[in-house]
This record gives structure tokens, sequence and C-alpha cells, in this order.
């Protein structure tokens, strides 16, 4: 097996191109750094306390929508189009590697995304909330959470014919971060196999790094060093998930149209 390698002047160059292209599209630029951040909007009303509250509620919807909306959707759909013109073919035919192509393609999505999830800190405190009990622990959820998603849209992308299927093979993706996040009011036997989501790793990471809410719990009662121990599982469960995705989108990439 052969190790990815990286050129950082190629990188930057060709996710520099990218970027370019998705501030020309406004309705990709407004779904990528607008919607996003929309449900902070839930902390103007309700109450903001316990794992219920508008707060948990807010920040978690927030992340999910980052890492489905400027990475997972943008990168599917990018890596379908220039597919089927041809794109990524000549890029192989030069010097930019597999890697290279595939990093710079995800990566202003990805940087957009980890700019909502700063951003969202000092929001979320302006509008009442209290600061990350974790904020180590925040950002690494953040970090593996956008991974997953990335490596989920090169995954997708193998078996989505065109960019108008992206809208349907993508529903599978859809429903397990949607599915997950809901799934914190569900019963206990229920969540013993909706937990395995990434949707419910992701919002179950975000409840115990921010508000020291363990899963399963209504109310506050971590502390910072009950954080770690509590996000054990969590984590553990989605950087799985990212790890089979990466797996699956190596094994099953591909860089020409279907015949």
């Amino acid at each position: 097996m052969t190790i990815p390698t990286l050129s950082l002047p190629r990188t930057v160059g060709l996710a520099r191109a990218n970027a370019t292209l998705v501030l020309r599209n406004r309705f990709t630029l407004f779904n990528a750094v607008v919607l996003p951040l929309l449900p902070l909007g839930l902390l103007l009303v309700g109450d903001s306390g316990g794992a219920g509250g508008a707060g948990a509620a807010a920040v978690a919807t927030v992340l999910m929508m980052a890492a489905l909306f400027p990475v997972y959707y943008n990168l599917l759909s990018q890596l379908v189009t220039r597919r089927d013109e041809l794109v990524l073919k000549r890029l192989r035919t030069g010097e930019s590697t597999d890697a290279e192509i595939i990093v710079s393609l995800a990566l202003p999505g990805v940087v957009i995304a980890l700019g909502t999830a700063v951003l969202t800190v000092p929001v979320a405190m302006a509008l009442g909330q209290d600061a990350p009990l974790n904020p180590l622990l925040y950002a690494v959820a953040v970090v593996v959470t956008l991974m997953l998603f990335a490596a989920l849209a090169c995954w997708t992308a193998a078996w989505t014919r065109n960019a108008e299927a992206a809208q349907v093979t993508s529903m599978p993706v859809v429903l397990l971060a949607v599915l997950g996040q809901a799934a914190v009011g569900f019963p206990a036997d229920v969540r013993r196999w909706t937990d395995l989501t990434p949707g419910a790793a992701m919002t179950d990471l975000v409840r115990v790094s921010w508000f020291g809410v363990e899963t399963g719990g209504t109310d506050r009662t971590l502390d910072l060093s009950d954080t770690w121990a509590a996000a054990g599982q969590p984590l553990l469960v989605l950087t799985a998930w990212a790890v089979v995705a990466a797996f699956l989108a190596r094994r099953s990439m591909r860089w020409e149209p279907r015949s």
C-alpha cells in the first residue's frame, strides 16, 4: 500500500481555484456559509438549559449542517460533476496526486465548516450560553466529524451517476445524521441502536464537551475531567465511522465517468 503524499503548494493552489468557484456560486455560498448558522436562532426562544434545551439543540444542529452542506454535499457534487467533465482524469495525468486532488476539493468546505464551528462559540455566548466546558474535546469532535463527512462524500460519489442523482444518493447519509440527532429523546432501548449512528455520536459529543451532559442524561452532571471518560463511546463510534468511510472511499473511488 502506497502512502498518500501531499505537496502543499500544489494542494493550496488547487484549493484556491476550487474556493473561487464556490464563491462565485451564490446558492452554494449561501448553503455553505449562512444556512448552517441559522439554527443559532433557537437561542432566541425557549429555555437554554439541559440537554433538551435550545442551547444543546442549536449547537448540535449547527455542527451537523456545517458537516452536511459545505463539506459533504459540496464535495459530493464537485466530485461527480468534475468526474463527468473529465476534470479529475486530466488532473491525474499531471503532477497532482490523488490525495492532493481530493484534499483540494474538500479544503474550501472544510475551512468554511471550521470557521462556522469557531464562530458558534462567541455567538452562542453572546446569546446567553456558557462557554464550552471542554473546548479541546469540542474541537476534536468538530475535526473528526468533518473528516467523516468528507470521507462519506467520496464514498457516495463512487455510486452516484451524475450531479442530479446526488440529491437521491445523499439521502442515506442525511438520514443517518438527522436520525442520530433526533434520537436524543428516544427511549433507551431504541437509543441502544441509534447511538451507533454518526449523527447521535456527534450530538453526544457536543452535549458532553460543551454542556457537561453525559450520554442519555438531561442535566449537567460532568466536570472537566469527567468529560473525557463520558466522550469515550461516542468518540469511538464517530472515529470508527470515519475509518470505515475512508477505507470504502479509497477502495471504490471512480475518477472517470461510468461507461
